[in-house]
């Protein structure tokens, strides 16, 4: 589907377009199972955290808070190692067991240029894709000499510089993106920072920060791109993307991070039109690495201080080859990574203790085929992946892993009309446990992996419409998906297979009252149950399943200025797994507003304000599958309150 809409907060999976020439209207092309995100770079300007900014856009995407920064996703109840999210079709991993240093961290709003959700099963060129694959593209170099550079400061001390600057010729294109940031601990709406709301939950004292007045992160970050043309059919494009974070603060669980540093590195050949059987070849190789050491330092037991030094690293290589076959398109591939994970408890000495994730080893090796074609106004696509994964641990006594998969889906579109769509799929998708599921051991000595585990199984089918009636449009989605083997944490103990199923729907789309106004909605809809409730329990309900949300935005476009107002709004938790640490939230309605005004052709302003009326709420649940700290209740953590910003931007 190809349109053209206005200015948009919302989760049409659309954001404002905005550059120097128009800054009303921005193209999106996206087929009826996947959401594209476009032009971040320029719109999430608040903040540059990933998390937050899909989870304002995207209805079928809730953000689980642990800090100012570097939060993580659910998409449509999956979460963590059941979700794939890649950059540049590049994968990396956190190192931290306690998702410290989720995937959606390692990169930031100001070096993304578009992101691409696609929700269920039906992906077959990655290695683990069980329940969504969110695929992040970074921002692309141009011929023509151009740049921006921003400056922005907000409320709780929030400070960021940006710049981007891009150019080159017929032959080589280059481009550099780097950013600042930091920020003191935010407030909830009651006006309690990260040591007040540990007060307040009644933290015992030993657990508690040092002192009331921390910084909550400083965050840097680098990408450079360099796309060389060697011939009018081919090119080779070389990426490399840095972040480095230091002293990030959580205050609801034991340890905050010292740092946070990763590296990724993308190598991508691709020739065109190489014969009958080769309309597009591409090889693409990666790697990526991430150093991640959590302690106790700013905590008043920091003289007991104890350090669980993570590391996390990957290299995968992909080669494809796509051509016509039968008046459709027939791609196949051939897939290959390995992922390290290791961990090492070291005292206030600096002396080892134990291992906490023993140096373990993941290789995957895949091949996978992919057939589109159109039958009038039916769309096929039909996809089957094989997989054949090891998983070598060196804890002597713990074993080995070995894992075969056959997978696939089918995916259909019915075109009614030109303004109506009907669509079905099916499909069928694994991914194998990770080194902390199946080896973690705690700081005492308890093992609380289990070697034990197997593969978590999806088969899902998902049916919906879209419709297009003048200018109103409307996405009906609804899904149902039963989890065999579902890897599920007992408490905080130890992780289990257990069956389960998540079923759901999804209502959005928009309505232009006229050119310059645009109201935006979206409705999502989640229910998760155990098949049977866990040996020892008596709860049935799913952790992490979101409760009912629902997003509204009006844009209204000045011509040289935009407005946007937006609604976000969540039921309570009625539906919650209190046996593994859930506990009752309540509702909650925020509103938020932003400003963009064109003082003149290379200058621009943004005034926003979110959380307008202050609320205060919490919109993450406390599952036990980390480790949090906390007297009788788990310890919740607040979103923050009214937060106001400023951003100018210099372009050219």
């Amino acid at each position: 589907m190809k349109k053209v809409i206005g200015l948009s907060f919302i989760c049409a999976s659309v954001l404002i377009a905005q550059d120097s020439v128009d800054i009303g209207t921005i193209s999106v092309e996206e087929k009826v199972n996947t959401k594209i995100v476009k032009n971040v770079s320029s719109e999430q300007i608040k903040s540059a955290d990933l998390a937050e900014a899909l989870s304002k856009n995207v209805p079928s995407v809730s953000l689980v808070r642990r800090s100012g920064i570097a939060n993580d996703i659910i998409l449509r109840g999956a979460k963590k190692d059941n979700i794939n999210v890649l950059i540049d079709d590049s994968k990396i991993y956190g190192a931290c067991p306690n998702r410290m240093d989720p995937t959606t961290s390692h990169i930031l709003t100001n070096n993304i240029d578009s992101i691409e959700i696609i929700e269920g099963p039906f992906d077959v060129e990655n290695f683990g894709t069980l329940s969504g694959l969110v695929k992040v593209k970074t921002k692309e170099p141009t011929e023509k000499l151009s740049g921006d550079i921003n400056l922005n400061i907000g409320s709780f001390g929030y400070r960021k510089t940006s710049f981007n600057v891009s150019g080159g010729n017929e032959y080589i294109k280059f481009l550099l993106s780097a950013s600042k940031e930091k920020s003191d601990s935010y407030e909830d709406g009651d006006g309690n920072n990260f040591y007040e709301q540990q007060v307040y939950h009644g933290i015992p004292t030993a657990n508690r920060y040092s002192s009331s007045d921390l910084e909550a992160y400083d965050k840097k970050t680098l990408l450079a791109k360099t796309i060389i043309n060697l011939d009018d059919s081919s090119e080779l494009t070389l990426s490399y993307t840095a972040n480095r974070s230091d002293n990030i603060l959580y205050p609801n669980t034991p340890m905050d991070a010292d740092y946070d540093d990763s590296n990724i590195y993308t190598v991508e050949y691709t020739k065109r039109d190489l014969g009958e059987f080769s309309k597009e070849l591409n090889l693409e190789y990666y790697y990526s690495d991430v150093d991640h050491p959590m302690s106790t330092t700013l905590r008043n037991n920091g003289a007991m201080m104890m350090t669980n030094h993570m590391k996390s690293s990957i290299w995968g290589t992909k080669l494809k080859n796509s051509f016509d076959l039968f008046d459709g398109t027939l791609l196949t591939g051939l897939d290959m990574s390995e992922r390290n994970w290791k961990g090492k408890y070291y005292n206030k000495m600096n002396s080892y203790i134990r291992d906490s994730i023993s140096s373990t080893d993941t290789k995957n090796k895949a091949a996978f085929l992919k057939y589109e074609k159109s039958f009038g106004k039916l769309d096929i696509d039909i996809g089957t992946r094989y997989d054949r994964t090891s998983i070598d641990t060196e804890n002597t006594t713990m074993q080995d892993k070995d894992y075969n998969a056959l997978n696939g889906h089918i995916f259909a579109v019915y075109n009614l009309d030109e303004d109506t769509k009907l669509f079905a799929g099916v499909g069928k998708s694994e991914r194998v446990p990770d080194a902390r599921e199946l080896y973690i051991v705690s700081s005492t000595g308890m093992v609380q992996g289990n070697d034990n585990l197997e593969s978590v199984k999806n088969r899902e089918i998902d049916l919906g419409f879209e419709k297009t009636i003048g200018d109103f449009n409307i996405k009906t989605k609804v899904f149902y998906s039963n989890l065999d083997d579902y890897i599920y944490n007992i408490n905080g103990t130890t992780f289990q297979n257990i069956d389960a199923k998540i079923y759901g729907m999804e209502v959005s789309g928009y309505y232009l009252f006229s050119e310059n106004l645009i109201f935006d909605y979206g409705v999502s809809y989640l229910r998760g149950k155990k098949d049977e409730a866990i040996l020892g329990q008596t709860d049935r309900d799913l952790a992490e399943i979101p409760p009912l949300k629902g997003t509204l935005s009006l844009t209204y476009d000045f011509g040289v200025s935009q407005l946007t107002t937006q609604m976000i709004a969540s039921k309570g938790w009625s539906n919650y797994d209190i046996d593994n640490g859930e506990q009752d939230l309540g509702a909650y309605t925020v509103f938020n507003a932003k400003y963009n005004h064109k003082i003149s052709k290379n200058f621009d302003i943004t005034l926003g304000v979110d959380n307008i009326f202050d609320k205060t709420y919490a919109s993450t649940n406390t599952y036990n599958d980390i480790r949090y700290i906390g007297a009788g209740n788990t310890e919740l953590l607040n979103d923050p309150g009214r937060y106001a910003y400023v951003n100018l931007k210099f372009s050219f």
